[in-house]
């Protein structure tokens, strides 16, 4: 296979166990994962809670390495291996090649540092730029992810920003050396539903802009049926399941992926309906049509909209209609 028929990502087989107590024994978190990703496409990764969909996540940029984890298999990307790199050839990768967005931006930005400031680090990181021009580069990148005042917001600390802001700032800093690959660990879910919306369509109109490949990783199956081109559903470890989206929505095969589907809140269906509909067999809870799971994606920012009111600016906003910035917590 020549390298420009090689997938962008190729995991295989990984595996990875976390050291544990001593009469409870190791833990194994990850157990035998398979997967590839082509350049400009999206694989989804959805699992509950403790299925190991973010321990992949993490282990494609050695960040499992600190917890003391014991990682085999393979993860090749752009041909390259990136298990048998040293630490400090993987922070050659990291946020250059590779980018993440981790579930908690407060947590990931350091309070004590203006968030221009942080992305200005991780642009001389990788590359030998003045201070002067990465912060011209950082006021471009805040604004092409939507926040306004980008010039006043580049000196703001991270507590003086409203969550959708901060992921924003989390965004940007993940884009800023254009990475083949961004990996979304859980993007939206400290943020409410409106604002997901607005982070989703974000991260959607970048990755086309860019021709960025990405995983995003959920625990939502509605998310990726809006995003993905492939989805791969974890459980205790293992992947149950890995699809093509709309073959995967229209007739899943394993009945964990029909109970995901089934999971998803129907606002548009009578509630005795849905009772009802959750009592099938789970050989039977195929979706009809997947547009019908894809309009399911974020229905609880449809929930107070009442029949006839106009949309919110996000993804339901019309065509054009540009999103409302959201608010700072301080001023």
């Amino acid at each position: 296979m020549s390298v420009g028929d090689q997938p962008l990502l190729w995991v295989q087989d990984l595996r990875v166990t976390f050291p544990g107590e001593e009469l409870a024994g190791d833990v194994l978190a990850v157990d035998g994962v398979s997967l590839e990703l082509e350049r400009g496409s999206t694989l989804g990764i959805v699992g509950e809670s403790g299925s190991g969909k973010s321990t992949v996540a993490l282990s494609l940029l050695g960040l499992t390495r600190s917890a003391g984890a014991s990682v085999s298999g393979q993860i090749e990307f752009g041909g390259r291996e990136l298990l048998g790199l040293s630490e400090r050839e993987l922070r050659t990768v990291r946020g250059a090649e590779i980018a993440m967005i981790f579930q908690d931006p407060l947590s990931s930005l350091h309070p004590m540092y203006r968030v221009g400031a942080q992305i200005v680090e991780a642009i001389r990181a990788h590359r030998d730029v003045s201070k002067r021009a990465a912060r011209t580069e950082t006021i471009e990148l805040l604004g092409s992810v939507g926040i306004s005042k980008a010039a006043v917001r580049v000196d703001s600390y991270p507590h003086e920003l409203s969550g959708g802001q901060r992921q924003r700032v989390m965004i940007a800093m993940a884009l800023a050396n254009d990475p083949a690959l961004l990996i979304a660990d859980e993007p939206t879910s400290a943020l409410d539903v409106t604002v997901q919306a607005r982070i989703l369509d974000l991260l959607s109109r970048l990755q086309r802009e860019r021709q960025m490949a990405l995983v995003l990783v959920t625990h939502d199956l509605g998310v990726v049926a809006e995003m993905a081109d492939e989805i791969a559903v974890m459980k205790a470890g293992h992947i149950v399941e890995h699809a093509p989206a709309e073959r995967l929505l229209r007739a899943p095969a394993h009945p964990y992926t029909a109970g995901l589907l089934r999971a998803i809140e129907d606002l548009e269906t009578p509630r005795a309906a849905r009772l009802a509909g959750a009592d099938q067999d789970a050989g039977h809870a195929a979706v009809e049509d997947p547009q019908a799971a894809r309009g399911r994606a974020a229905p609880r920012a449809r929930a107070g909209a009442g029949e006839g009111s106009p949309p919110r600016a996000g993804r339901h906003a019309g065509e054009g209609s540009p999103p409302r910035e959201e608010q700072p917590l301080l001023r």
